[in-house]
């Protein structure tokens, strides 16, 4: 299948209109982890309907739907090759427990690794509300073309992630993933069969369905809610991360987080089983206040 780069580029995206109701943000929370201690009082006010708010995480899943040029015979992207490479959200202001979104996405830049190498495309998309048009949040992203590269004679470099320090975390946090997360979290929107097909799955190089990037991007979310916010969504601005390797649905997540000054955190992600890093280069602000964890680890 013959890769038109031009075509990708050229993608006429519309407005993406999404309606949301409680059951969805209740679905998403759920899907990431959140009410895993029912009788939490911090926890239950993302998942029981009385006095409901949203995950700051959410808008990364409301509106992703403008998406028809992954299977467009005439682009020809390698979609069981595609991955999730990095994401990242910035939020404006926070997202109504029940309401109407207004999405619209952009392609910022393709960079073409080589032949065999793949390509990384880069996307930006603003995330506001239908009703009064503010702004509630900007998703920046980057998927991982692993089968559409070598279109290009040109060799170009990418931004430098930023490091992680070099010394013992300042939290921990540890949170489990169900044997079903991934069929859990596909009914919030992303319906990607790799996530649910073995066979699909095996013929992208993986033993079995993987995680969502971006469940494990909102599991992260829900450890450094809970680490830096005390579980206070307002407080919750940014968050940047690279995935490095896969996650697979029954994965212990551990979060290791560094405060840095004036409200911002380096983090990264380990799968505890594995010793693996599967998010790295993380990024995150939000206002500052205690901390939830005065010791060095957190956990359910």
């Amino acid at each position: 299948m013959t890769f038109d780069h031009n075509r990708l580029m050229n993608w006429p995206f519309k407005d993406v209109v999404r309606q949301y109701d409680d059951k969805d943000t209740i679905l998403y929370a759920l899907s990431v982890g959140v009410g895993a201690d029912p009788i939490d009082p911090r926890q239950l006010r993302f998942v029981y309907e009385q006095d409901l708010q949203a995950l700051p995480t959410m808008p990364i899943v409301l509106g992703m739907t403008d998406m028809d040029f992954l299977t467009d015979p005439a682009i020809g992207i390698d979609l069981p090759k595609m991955l999730h490479g990095e994401s990242g959200l910035t939020i404006h202001a926070p997202l109504a427990p029940v309401g109407t979104i207004i999405s619209r996405m952009r392609f910022v830049d393709l960079v073409d690794k080589g032949a065999g190498k793949g390509s990384l495309l880069f996307f930006e998309r603003s995330i506001r509300d239908a009703g009064s048009g503010n702004p509630l949040a900007t998703e920046r992203g980057c998927f991982v073309l692993r089968g559409n590269g070598g279109f290009s004679a040109e060799a170009r470099k990418t931004l430098a992630p930023r490091a992680i320090p070099d010394r013992a975390p300042d939290e921990v946090c540890t949170l489990p993933t169900l044997p079903q997360s991934g069929l859990l979290y596909r009914l919030t929107g992303d319906r990607n069969p790799l996530h649910v097909d073995p066979a699909i799955a095996k013929s992208a190089g993986f033993d079995r369905p993987i995680l969502h990037g971006s469940c494990a991007y909102g599991i992260a979310g829900h450890a450094l809610l809970k680490v830096l916010c005390n579980y206070d969504a307002k407080r919750f601005r940014r968050m940047d991360v690279r995935f490095t390797a896969p996650v697979l649905p029954g994965d212990t997540i551990q979060t290791e987080v560094w405060l840095e000054p004036q409200g911002a955190a380096l983090f990264r992600c380990k799968v505890v089983e594995r010793n693996r890093v599967v998010i790295d280069n993380g990024f995150a602000e939000y206002e500052t206040a205690t901390p939830i964890c005065s010791s060095r680890s957190a956990s359910h």
